[in-house]
């Protein structure tokens, strides 16, 4: 085989498989142009044409169908065998590709990225940010890092932080004109900050418990946003109440910023699960992540959800 003949098959096989040149050359790293040049000449090669293309997809020929099915397991081999051998030279290399939503970014992966890019420097990561739940096999993620009650019962999950609480706040020049509610019924008299969630398209309902009651409040307000730190910043300017990770909002409690609302009905909850198909096969890369997760000071141990 000539040299680079290997690097056109498996170009082949990624567009054949993605169904798209531009969704494999985003996954091979290379431009889509480029990708295309390498097809043409691969066909070109072999005189006969693998794909049949057109403005709206892609789709292998019956040429491209036979080589496709010799060729994958050929390289998915050709990849388990480049595993094993960084394995044993104690080298993680290659791409941890992640969903989590910003504030899960913030949390828990940030804090470790410096850390993981100096011990393996031959890693690359990636993450997506996203607030819907996606299907991360079909979506060839490795991993997603969600809030432990939204993961999957058949994915493995893996807690990677402490329990997480909401809390309701407004800014002091809000309350100079309003009064403090005090109960969450009281906020359908107040102007809210409310949450557009991405995944659903509809508005978050507020959720309350004391004392073993829960309530669900769908409050009422000027403003919507699908970013908790907008919805702070407003709170902030003086324009209602909003109910964010306590995180989010500490600072500013502290320095008098914001005042804590309705303190006793907003206990704590599961926090941030790191989430996988199965513990087979694992990614040396992912395991990789994990284990600098684990390292971190917001990990605690506990036993993985299944």
């Amino acid at each position: 085989m000539k040299r680079g003949e290997l690097d056109d098959l498996a170009a082949f096989a990624a567009v054949a498989r993605e169904r798209s040149f531009t969704r494999a050359a985003a996954g091979l790293r290379l431009s889509t142009s480029a990708l295309s040049y390498a097809i043409k000449q691969l066909e070109a090669r072999l005189g006969v044409r693998l794909l049949e293309r057109n403005s709206r997809s892609v789709r292998p020929t019956e040429a491209g169908e036979q080589l496709l099915s010799t060729l994958a397991p050929a390289l998915a081999e050709i990849g388990a065998a480049l595993e094993d051998l960084g394995r044993a030279r104690h080298i993680v290399s290659g791409t941890v590709r992640l969903t989590a939503t910003r504030h899960a970014y913030e949390s828990v992966i940030r804090p470790v990225l410096t850390g993981f890019c100096t011990d393996y420097p031959e890693a690359t990561v990636e993450v997506i940010i996203d607030y819907g739940l996606r299907d991360i096999i079909a979506e060839r993620f490795d991993a997603g890092i969600r809030i432990g009650e939204k993961v999957e019962q058949d994915m493995i999950g893996v807690p990677v932080g402490p329990e997480l609480r909401m809390v309701v706040v407004a800014a002091p020049s809000y309350l100079a004109r309003h009064p403090s509610p005090e109960t969450p019924r009281d906020l359908m008299q107040h102007r809210c900050i409310n949450y557009r969630m991405m995944s659903s398209g509809g508005i978050y309902a507020w959720e309350f418990e004391k004392d073993g009651r829960a309530l669900e409040i769908k409050v009422n307000g000027p403003l919507a946003f699908n970013e908790p730190e907008l919805m702070r910043d407003a709170a902030l300017d003086g324009l209602g109440i909003a109910y964010i990770f306590e995180a989010q909002a500490r600072p500013y409690i502290a320095s008098g910023q914001l005042v804590h609302l309705l303190q006793d009905w907003t206990p704590a909850f599961p926090g941030y699960y790191l989430y996988y198909p199965s513990r087979k096969q694992v990614p040396p890369v992912l395991g990789a992540f994990i284990a600098a997760i684990r390292k971190s000071p917001s990990y605690f141990t506990a036993e993985p959800n299944r």
